[in-house]
């Protein structure tokens, strides 16, 4: 039984870490000290239930999760653990009571830097919920000293500012020292042969990197299960060569450790030169060679063999960026336990398992053949034979058909395909959402997949529901209390459907809309304080917030946006609803189309803005250093969710869930989970609009021409046309608007924006329209929050576990 924490007793404890951690009595102490003390306290209740978590697994050998990614989007942790160990209102009161206000300490923490959007958010979400379902599980990462990057906007433009996010959230961290791995970089390898005909390998040269473990633990709600996330550290193993520095050359004594840490300093360097993919590489074999290590290690001291690895541990790969632990596994089980090829391979194909998140092409990875041979000489040859014994079945099964043996080699053209070698290797390959797992199938693996069908599985994705809905919307949470049967959908999401019974309730859905304007009131608080922007409160909050690319659209946004500011300017009395358009996202620090659209998404807003004919009736406001801990401020007061990407280019989606279950509504393609909330909530309760995936497809294949839209709609030219001579700033963006009509290195308007744009005006008029009449619009929202049970993470959790892992997960 979990013990109980009074405010009186946190309260001393707090007290105690301020004295002996910082040195500082509490009329001393900062609201950082604070924050820091809090999260020690916190510390100390989750390392105790750890210690008791690894006693059970210790005792009843049960197998094991390792999910790796390179991206883990933690966000803020204080009031997360504190909500899970359930310990948040005594927390609050102890704050208090110490004097100090426990929203502003909460905001004191920065976001972990540990991921840049979806994947990272995805995995922090998963490893929740596998800590609360009691499974086994350890996530592995890389502990990056800087995050992302936080986001400024300089008069319209993405600026880049480092992220140290480990200055004041290092608390959470706990080193492992003893537990250090060694990964080797570059040399030769030279093959030795004894008499006897045994075969091993030896290093020669190249140069070592020390992965230091720092742990983050992670609490689950409602049991005292402990889950860490893994969190390598790079550091040189020889610090300084002190005969260069008496000498004087003092950069050059630093170089070796300079050049070990800049594996972990910064989340995914850029990868447009060959520095920046050669650093790239290094980073993704540092964290798979340390975990593999680590969990061989591990193994090998409880059962002396490693021999039954695959029985006792699964290894899940989300996206290819960990796909090197398979090379990794394979040599420690040929050149460190001297297993023949045939039972290592066996072992390695029972153990690691698969996700894949996109199926655009330039997101499969594929690495340069002579970058690997430089820095992973063993690697590469493992890679080799993989490579050939692929081949050779494909070219017998294939009947020689080299068309079909090229698509699916693992190595050719010089080019190593991390994907191909995914789907040669795992034991199971899983999309996440099921028109996306169709696509594996049906087109981006089919030749793989009439092989092996029984190695492709769904597992669409699902949110962590207690953060995102919960603990950031507490005036919702009150409301379904009431009416869905108490805290139990906390732990059954499912039962969230209760609270459609209320869906004809007259005073439940005033309730509901209160709520809503009460959330859109403090969002808008929040607005005014950071940016001094005062948002119309009164108008449709529109939002479109997640990383920039092409093919999640924001684009199509804009244009719609100066369809509307041209059709007020040409009639004040054209009739349309009220908006707000808030928008948030990062653009890759490379990606110069995406900081393009940035740009121009800020010259609409000062245009519109300041425009005399939109006061109160069209406002744009692009929300800066977009992130976490603003999506949960966000999520509550949103009442329109634009989700409108590409059909047939967006894997899943997860902010789409987020939006669904804090009750706004969705105006979308038929893309990712999209097709699954519109399955949950049929057609009168989402807006939907564009082309279909095969409507895509089939509209390419015969030809697609942007430019015969352009022509043939007088609106559409008018918007396109004023983009290109720019706003009142005086910028143009014709480079923009030549990409949509003529291409530029590749087809004109690929994600198809001129196609749709008809329909996406049309799904705008109807969520105008159907927000006139209060009562259908709550209605609607009701009908999504109560659906929206299927998308909790605990589903996605429980799935994986039953039809991946093979391991239980604790019933609810």
């Amino acid at each position: 039984m979990a013990k109980k924490y009074t405010k009186k007793e946190l309260e001393q404890q707090i007290i105690g870490k301020l004295r002996r951690n910082f040195g500082r009595e509490v009329e001393e102490a900062t609201p950082v000290h604070m924050f820091r003390a809090c999260a020690l306290v916190l510390r100390d209740i989750m390392s105790a239930r750890e210690l008791e978590t690894e006693s059970r697994i210790r005792d009843s050998h049960a197998r094991q999760v390792h999910y790796l990614s390179l991206e883990f989007l933690m966000g803020r942790s204080l009031e997360k653990n504190a909500y899970n160990l359930g310990v948040l209102p005594q927390l609050k009161e102890a704050v208090e009571g110490l004097g100090f206000s426990a929203p502003d300490l909460f905001e004191v923490e920065p976001d972990a830097g540990l991921g840049n959007g979806g994947l990272g958010r995805l995995a922090a979400c998963y490893l929740e919920s596998m800590t609360t379902l009691e499974i086994p599980a350890t996530g592995y990462s890389i502990c990056y000293e800087l995050g992302l990057f936080k986001q400024k906007i300089v008069d319209g433009q993405q600026v880049e500012l480092p992220d140290n996010w480990l200055d004041v959230a290092d608390c959470w961290l706990i080193p492992k020292v003893d537990e250090t791995e060694r990964v080797h970089f570059g040399g030769e390898v030279r093959d030795i042969w004894g008499e006897d005909g045994s075969h091993r390998v030896a290093y020669v040269g190249g140069s070592d990197v020390l992965a230091v473990p720092k742990d983050m633990e992670i609490a689950g709600y409602g049991t005292e299960h402990v889950n860490v996330l893994r969190l390598w550290d790079a550091k040189s193993p020889t610090p300084l060569d002190m005969s260069l520095f008496s000498r004087g050359e003092y950069l050059k004594a630093v170089e070796q450790q300079a050049m070990a840490e800049s594996i972990a300093k910064i989340l995914y360097p850029e990868d447009n030169h060959y520095e920046g993919k050669s650093l790239r590489l290094k980073q993704q074999y540092f964290f798979v060679s340390a975990t593999v290590q680590c969990i061989c290690r591990q193994h090998k001291a409880e059962y002396g063999t490693l021999r039954n690895f695959h029985q006792k541990h699964v290894i899940q790969i989300n996206d290819t960026h960990p796909t090197l632990v398979i090379p990794e596994l394979m040599r420690i089980l040929l050149d460190e336990e001297g297993y023949g090829w045939d039972e290592a391979w066996h072992i390695v194909t029972h153990t690691v398992a698969y996700t894949n998140h996109t199926i655009m092409v330039e997101a499969l990875e594929r690495w340069p053949q002579q970058l690997i041979e430089t820095l992973l000489p063993r690697v590469w040859q493992i890679l080799v034979e993989i490579s050939n014994r692929y081949q050779a079945h494909l070219n017998e099964y294939f009947h020689g058909d080299q068309s079909k043996v090229r698509d699916l080699a693992v190595i050719w053209g010089g080019e190593v395909r991390m994907a191909n070698l995914c789907v040669c290797a795992c034991f199971a390959v899983n999309g996440v959402s099921a028109l996306h797992s169709d696509i594996l199938k049906r087109e981006t693996f089919h030749d793989v997949y009439v092989q092996t069908p029984e190695k492709f599985k769904n597992v669409t994705n699902g949110i962590d529901h207690r953060r995102w809905l919960s603990e950031i919307n507490p005036k919702l949470d009150a409301l379904i209390r009431e009416c869905a049967g108490g805290d139990a959908y906390l732990l059954q999401p499912e039962k969230l459907v209760q609270l459609e019974r209320y869906k004809e309730d007259a005073s439940v859905l005033n309730r509901l809309a209160e709520i809503k304007a009460e959330n859109k009131r403090s969002f808008a608080g929040y607005v005014a304080r950071e940016s001094g922007v005062l948002l119309n409160t009164d108008a449709i909050f529109d939002v479109q917030v997640k990383r920039l690319h092409e093919y999640k659209r924001q684009l199509l946004n804009v244009m719609h946006i100066t369809y509307l500011y041209q059709r007020l300017k040409a009639d004040p009395h054209f009739e349309f609803t009220p908006r707000v358009y808030l928008f948030g996202a990062k653009a890759a620090p490379g990606y110069s189309v995406a900081k393009e659209i940035i740009h121009l998404i800020n010259s609409l807003a000062a245009t519109v803005n300041a425009d005399p004919a939109c006061k109160d009736r069209l406002q744009v406001v692009f929300l800066e250093n977009y992130r976490v801990s603003l999506a949960e401020k966000l999520m509550p007061a949103s009442e329109l969710s634009e989700q409108i990407s590409t059909a047939g280019k967006e894997a899943s989606g997860t902010g789409n869930m987020k939006f669904m279950m804090n009750g706004a509504l969705t105006i979308g393609t038929l893309d990712g989970a999209n097709v699954e909330m519109h399955q949950q909530v049929g057609d009168e309760n989402i807006f939907l609009f564009g082309l279909k995936a095969n409507e895509v497809a089939e509209k390419k294949a015969k030809g697609y021409r942007s430019y015969e839209y352009y022509m043939h709609d007088e609106f559409l030219k008018a918007v396109i046309d004023q983009i290109t001579r720019g706003f009142d700033d005086g910028v143009g963006y014709a480079d923009v608007t030549n990409r949509l009509l003529f291409g530029k290195g590749g087809p004109a308007d690929e994600y198809m924006l001129l196609a749709d744009f008809e329909s996406y005006r049309e799904a705008q008029e109807r969520a105008g329209r159907t927000y006139r009449d209060p009562g259908r619009w709550n209605r609607m929202a009701l009908v999504n929050i109560a659906r929206s049970g299927i998308f909790a993470a605990d589903r996605s959790i429980r799935e994986y576990a039953r039809n991946i892992w093979d391991v239980p997960a604790k019933k609810l």
